[in-house]
Protein backbone atom coordinates (compact mmCIF):
# COMPACT_ATOMS: atom_id res chain seq x y z
CA UNK A 1 0.00 0.00 0.00
CA UNK A 2 0.68 3.43 -0.72
CA UNK A 3 -0.23 6.84 0.39
CA UNK A 4 -0.95 9.20 -1.88
CA UNK A 5 -1.19 12.96 -1.67
CA UNK A 6 -5.08 13.84 -2.63
CA UNK A 7 -8.21 16.31 -2.59
CA UNK A 8 -11.62 15.16 -0.84
CA UNK A 9 -14.16 16.94 -2.63
CA UNK A 10 -17.39 16.73 -1.29
CA UNK A 11 -20.74 18.79 -3.42
CA UNK A 12 -24.01 19.16 -2.46
CA UNK A 13 -26.62 18.53 -4.94
CA UNK A 14 -30.34 18.23 -5.88
CA UNK A 15 -31.09 14.52 -6.06
CA UNK A 16 -32.94 15.31 -9.42
CA UNK A 17 -29.63 16.83 -11.13
CA UNK A 18 -27.19 14.05 -9.75
CA UNK A 19 -26.50 12.29 -12.45
CA UNK A 20 -25.90 15.77 -14.60
CA UNK A 21 -22.69 16.25 -12.01
CA UNK A 22 -21.89 12.99 -11.73
CA UNK A 23 -21.69 13.10 -16.14
CA UNK A 24 -19.74 16.54 -15.70
CA UNK A 25 -16.89 15.54 -13.60
CA UNK A 26 -16.60 12.12 -15.22
CA UNK A 27 -15.90 13.86 -18.79
CA UNK A 28 -13.15 16.46 -17.14
CA UNK A 29 -11.89 13.64 -14.58
CA UNK A 30 -11.97 9.92 -14.85
CA UNK A 31 -11.91 9.56 -10.83
CA UNK A 32 -9.54 6.94 -11.17
CA UNK A 33 -8.45 4.43 -7.87
CA UNK A 34 -5.84 1.77 -8.79
CA UNK A 35 -7.96 -0.31 -11.43
CA UNK A 36 -11.45 1.75 -11.06
CA UNK A 37 -12.43 4.94 -12.26
CA UNK A 38 -15.91 6.89 -12.01
CA UNK A 39 -14.86 6.21 -8.18
CA UNK A 40 -17.46 8.25 -6.60
CA UNK A 41 -19.52 8.31 -2.87
CA UNK A 42 -23.14 9.26 -2.85
CA UNK A 43 -24.83 9.76 0.48
CA UNK A 44 -28.14 9.65 1.31
CA UNK A 45 -30.44 12.01 0.71
CA UNK A 46 -30.38 14.95 3.29
CA UNK A 47 -31.47 18.64 3.53
CA UNK A 48 -30.19 21.47 2.47
CA UNK A 49 -30.78 25.06 3.40
CA UNK A 50 -30.37 28.81 2.52
CA UNK A 51 -32.04 32.60 2.17
CA UNK A 52 -31.45 34.24 -1.07
CA UNK A 53 -29.88 37.59 -0.80
CA UNK A 54 -30.92 40.58 -2.52
CA UNK A 55 -28.62 40.89 -5.83
CA UNK A 56 -29.31 36.66 -5.74
CA UNK A 57 -30.83 35.13 -8.82
CA UNK A 58 -31.40 31.97 -7.52
CA UNK A 59 -32.58 28.60 -9.16
CA UNK A 60 -34.95 27.85 -6.42
CA UNK A 61 -36.32 29.66 -3.49
CA UNK A 62 -37.42 33.50 -3.32
CA UNK A 63 -35.02 37.00 -2.12
CA UNK A 64 -35.06 36.90 1.70
CA UNK A 65 -37.07 33.61 2.18
CA UNK A 66 -35.43 30.70 3.96
CA UNK A 67 -35.69 27.89 1.18
CA UNK A 68 -35.08 24.18 2.14
CA UNK A 69 -34.45 21.40 -0.21
CA UNK A 70 -33.43 17.98 -0.51
CA UNK A 71 -29.91 17.33 -1.20
CA UNK A 72 -27.55 14.70 -1.77
CA UNK A 73 -24.01 14.87 -0.98
CA UNK A 74 -21.26 13.25 -3.76
CA UNK A 75 -17.62 12.62 -2.81
CA UNK A 76 -14.34 11.90 -4.98
CA UNK A 77 -10.77 11.97 -4.72
CA UNK A 78 -8.64 13.70 -7.25
CA UNK A 79 -4.70 13.68 -7.34
CA UNK A 80 -3.46 17.30 -5.18
CA UNK A 81 -2.54 19.07 -8.30
CA UNK A 82 -4.51 22.41 -8.23
CA UNK A 83 -4.79 22.85 -11.56
CA UNK A 84 -6.64 19.26 -11.99
CA UNK A 85 -8.73 20.79 -8.99
CA UNK A 86 -9.75 23.74 -10.62
CA UNK A 87 -10.63 22.18 -13.90
CA UNK A 88 -12.87 19.70 -12.37
CA UNK A 89 -15.11 22.91 -10.44
CA UNK A 90 -14.90 25.22 -12.91
CA UNK A 91 -15.82 22.76 -15.94
CA UNK A 92 -17.18 19.76 -14.13
CA UNK A 93 -19.39 20.73 -11.58
CA UNK A 94 -20.14 24.59 -11.90
CA UNK A 95 -22.02 24.14 -15.39
CA UNK A 96 -23.99 21.29 -14.52
CA UNK A 97 -25.07 22.05 -11.60
CA UNK A 98 -28.00 24.18 -10.61
CA UNK A 99 -27.09 26.27 -7.66
CA UNK A 100 -25.81 30.08 -8.32
CA UNK A 101 -22.94 28.82 -5.85
CA UNK A 102 -22.79 25.51 -4.92
CA UNK A 103 -21.99 24.20 -1.75
CA UNK A 104 -18.28 22.81 -2.91
CA UNK A 105 -15.66 21.45 -0.15
CA UNK A 106 -11.95 20.29 -0.43
CA UNK A 107 -9.60 18.74 1.82
CA UNK A 108 -6.58 18.12 1.52
CA UNK A 109 -6.12 14.38 2.47
CA UNK A 110 -3.97 11.15 2.13
CA UNK A 111 -5.39 8.20 -0.75
CA UNK A 112 -4.44 4.72 0.04
CA UNK A 113 -3.26 2.96 -2.54
CA UNK A 114 -2.43 -0.77 -3.29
Amino acid sequence: MTLQPAYRVSVQVPPEHVQAVQEGICAVEPLQAGHYDRVLWIDAVGEEQFRPLPGANPAYGSIGEVAKVASVRLVFALPRDPQRLARVIELGIRPHHPWEVPAIFVDECWMALP
